[in-house]
């Protein structure tokens, strides 16, 4: 996973954009919001988000934005392929 730093402010991922990294929020607050619905929940250190767009492969369904200087930890689509992905199966999927 790559680490980074994101000031406040600033859009980490952004609704209907393709998603290609998935995120975990190691410090700070960030804001979720979506186009038809407004702001929906506060992320804090711990959660994760970015999973839906890789999960389902669609683009990214909410806007997350930090509301305080952040550090997030993210990976890419093959490293969540790989490693986070299997927790998200049910367990259908997992006998295929």
């Amino acid at each position: 996973m790559q680490r980074e730093e994101v000031a406040a402010g600033t859009v980490v991922i952004r609704e209907g954009e393709p998603g290609n990294r998935f995120y975990v929020l190691l410090s700070g607050v960030a804001g979720v919001s979506q186009s038809s619905i407004g702001d929906r929940r506060i992320l804090r250190a711990g959660e994760f988000f970015g999973e839906v767009a890789l999960a389902m492969h669609v683009s990214r369904t909410a806007t997350v934005t930090a509301m305080t200087p952040c550090v997030v930890a993210s990976c890419d689509a093959a490293a969540f392929d790989d490693l986070v992905r299997p927790f998200f199966a049910d367990d259908s999927e997992a006998a295929i």
